[in-house]
């Protein structure tokens, strides 16, 4: 189990982003700062308060939500009364947002937003996801807010088939970009199509598709994954996410990584 999580690389932010790895599961919540105030603390208080047992349907998941949020918003309101002003008048207005994506030791997920859980297996080459064609994450996410009821349209669950040789880890969004580009990169025939819709897009990710496709042949077990699976500390992660970014293969964010 590890549980890795940077700020943006040579910015000196507050990293926004939570990673957790348990022995009963994993989880990453992207908090979104462009919106609300507080981001940092609740994308931590929901990897937190995660329950014990997997959620396995949207009611699940709102109930979990509706029994969680008021503590959190009472205790954020006090410090914002401190603040006072036009603070105080944005956390009432808007609240505090994040996305949430989490995977049981039994395999069970959950997904609201647009950070993304995998299973790789070693033995077929095949990824399993948690998210849907790349270029989704060209789409504002679906944020889970502190205030607000969230929406059945955005949360999602599912179960991976893990096997002997599995590897189940989850990353935030510009990670997760990277992680899925290059896998489809490594099987461009099957997604010659997804991959072209992607450059079409005219998006900043459209670039980063653009370099992957530069490259020679890739290798995403040994170049991609294990180079992951091997950073040890955030050192490392660190400094391989700044190699990435270099190499114009990823985006300029918060960085999380958690591996079951």
């Amino acid at each position: 189990m590890k549980a890795l999580s940077i700020a943006k690389i040579d910015e000196g932010s507050i990293n926004e982003d939570a990673a957790k790895a348990t022995e009963r599961g994993i989880a990453v919540s992207d908090g979104a700062g462009g919106g609300g105030v507080f981001a940092d603390r609740w994308s931590k208080y929901l990897v937190e308060h995660l329950p014990d047992e997997p959620i396995t349907d949207y009611g699940g998941f709102d109930k979990w939500i509706d029994g969680i949020w008021e503590a959190f918003y009472n205790e954020c309101e006090a410090v914002a009364k401190e603040e006072g002003g036009m603070f105080l008048n944005k956390f009432y207005d808007e609240g505090s947002f994040a996305t949430i994506v989490a995977v049981w030791n039994n395999g069970q997920w959950i997904s609201y937003g647009d950070s993304v859980a995998f299973c790789y297996d070693k033995d077929t080459g095949t990824l399993q996801h948690t998210f849907g064609r790349i270029t989704d994450f060209n789409n504002p996410p679906y944020l889970v807010n502190c205030k607000d009821p969230t929406d059945e349209k955005g949360f999602k669950c599912g179960r991976f088939e893990i096997h002997g040789n599995s590897v189940v880890f989850a990353a935030s969004d510009s990670l997760a970009h990277y992680i899925l580009m290059m896998y489809e990169l490594a099987h461009k025939d099957c997604y010659a199509d997804e991959l072209q819709e992607a450059i079409n897009a005219q998006t900043k990710d459209s670039n980063f598709v653009k370099t992957g496709m530069s490259l020679r042949k890739i290798d995403f077990e040994k170049k991609v994954l294990q180079k992951l699976l091997h950073c040890r500390n955030n050192g490392n992660f660190l400094q391989h996410l700044r190699s990435l970014r270099k190499k114009g293969l990823i985006g300029h964010d918060d960085y999380s990584l958690v591996i079951m």
